[in-house]
């Protein structure tokens, strides 16, 4: 193509920065809550990218499809017994739960029932919860979905024999060999440990040891390990008690990453809960995710980042206990805020503010993922054909937007089709490298292509494997005219 047929315009130059995602608890106990249509409606406006729910919800998994939001379900702890039966039992499960939604809806992760080895022991036993995660695996492993979705389970703070010093931590001694089984798991499939951990229950039973402030993520007290690791929130300490366990299980060379599956802070409590106010529910919270955007590590580890849940989404009025387990949302049942908090996406495609509540304004908000996949400009239209071709049949992709009468037949041309098919492909199956390759004719950007006009991409530099990594990518667009 001649310089005279294709003139080149430099249009801009832009590093792009690594944003961690935020993730949010979805629980479903009330009976005033919105539906789960209007839910993914309204997170799409958000920075909320990942959703963890308590079951496995239909409406819930059919309402996230199609919307750039990862999802994580959950084997309830009464079924986690007879999963750990067989694996036929688990496919099953799988089978009837899970696969009918996949991949229009995001799953990547199975959390195998909640808190179960420290919820009624009585009946919950422990080698069933190993026996149903292997079973669980097994099944992705068979169905090629092992590196889609992971299997792992959320632990309460409670599967610690002590907390405190971090870097003398260790699992109970009754939990060690079920615990060390578990950790090898993760280890050797690369799934998270998932801690759920609450320094506002440490607070308020402790209100004359701790300084509020160190628990709300403050930062201006600090605390002392006796390894020389200085802490200015509780968090972190409690992130680093779980990491030393881990390491006391002799898994100190492994890999394997924390994920806090649960963190918040209630805005209302019993009488004589001092701690649980909306103020300190909005300082927890604020804080919270933005220690989750920062990408940030802990003492023991600075430059290992952990991906953060908030709890919860909604106030729920239908959960049983004390006053505070109905009131950890930050939204009320009809959308409105329990009290102001940031959300907004600046790097959400169709933002209109970021703003919360279920007014026309969120509800009709369009949210796109801030990283897509492209054909490259230069890439052979014979192969381009060919990954189209394999998109918009055994890929899964509605390809309809892209014929005659849709509203992406035009530009007609293999480029434009096979970006469109290819970044809906990327997006139904996870955003991994290895899901924009297309034989190397596929390029991850961090440029929304719908909103740049005729805009392409020339050339990108430090893009990583999950599209994102600790070095901003430098992206040079050239405007086709």
């Amino acid at each position: 193509m001649s310089p005279t047929s294709l003139p080149l315009l430099l249009l801009l130059l832009w590093l792009f920065p690594a944003v961690s995602s935020v993730g949010v608890n979805y629980g479903t106990l009330g009976n005033n809550l919105p539906p789960p249509k209007k839910v993914a409606q309204l997170l799409q406006s958000t920075l909320i990218d990942k959703v963890k729910i308590y079951d496995t919800n239909p409406e819930i998994l059919d309402a996230f499809s199609n919307t750039g939001i990862d999802l994580i379900v959950a084997v309830e702890n009464q079924h986690v017994s007879n999963i750990s039966s067989d694996v036929a039992t688990a496919d099953e499960w799988f089978s009837t739960r899970v696969a009918p939604f996949i991949p229009a809806t995001s799953v990547v992760a199975i959390a195998v029932g909640n808190e179960y080895l420290t919820t009624d022991s009585d009946h919950l036993a422990q080698n069933a919860l190993v026996q149903a995660i292997q079973n669980l695996h097994g099944v992705l492993l068979a169905r090629g979905l092992h590196r889609k979705i992971k299997i792992t389970t959320p632990h309460s703070m409670a599967v610690l024999a002590s907390s405190f010093p971090p870097s003398s931590s260790t699992f109970a001694l009754e939990l060690i060999p079920t615990m060390t089984a578990i950790v090898g798991f993760l280890a050797d499939s690369g799934a998270p440990f998932m801690i759920n951990a609450y320094p506002y229950f440490a607070y308020r039973d402790n209100p004359g040891k701790i300084d509020l402030d160190y628990a709300l993520l403050g930062n201006t007290t600090t605390v002392r390990d006796p390894d020389g690791f200085v802490y200015g929130n509780m968090l972190d300490a409690q992130i680093d008690a779980v990491r030393s366990a881990i390491s006391a299980l002799g898994f100190g060379n492994r890999t394997v990453q924390i994920t806090v599956s649960e963190s918040g802070w209630p805005s209302k409590g019993d009488t004589g809960d001092k701690a649980a106010t909306q103020e300190n529910a909005k300082t927890y919270n604020t804080r919270l995710i933005e220690r989750a955007q920062s990408g940030k590590g802990t003492p023991m580890r600075p430059k290992e980042k952990v991906e953060v849940f908030v709890f919860s989404l909604f106030n729920e009025n239908k959960k049983g206990g004390k006053a505070t387990e109905r009131n950890f949302g930050i939204l009320n049942g009809d959308g409105s805020k329990v009290y102001e908090i940031d959300l907004s996406c600046s790097f959400c495609s169709g933002n209109g503010g970021g703003g919360l509540g279920f007014g026309e304004k969120a509800a009709n908000a369009v949210r796109g993922p801030s990283v897509w996949c492209v054909a490259k400009p230069h890439a052979e239209e014979e192969v381009l054909q060919a990954a189209l071709d394999f998109c918009c049949g055994a890929g899964g992709v509605d390809c309809r937007e892209i014929y005659g009468n849709g509203d992406c037949f035009e530009p007609n041309k293999v480029h434009a089709h096979s970006s469109y098919a290819m970044n809906v492909y990327y997006q139904m199956h996870g955003r991994n490298y290895w899901n924009c390759d297309f034989k190397g004719t596929g390029l991850v950007t961090f440029t929304d292509p719908s909103v740049m006009g005729d805009a392409v991409i020339l050339n990108s530099e430090s893009i990583s494997e999950e599209g994102g990594g600790e070095n901003s990518s430098l992206v040079v667009l050239l405007l086709v005219t």
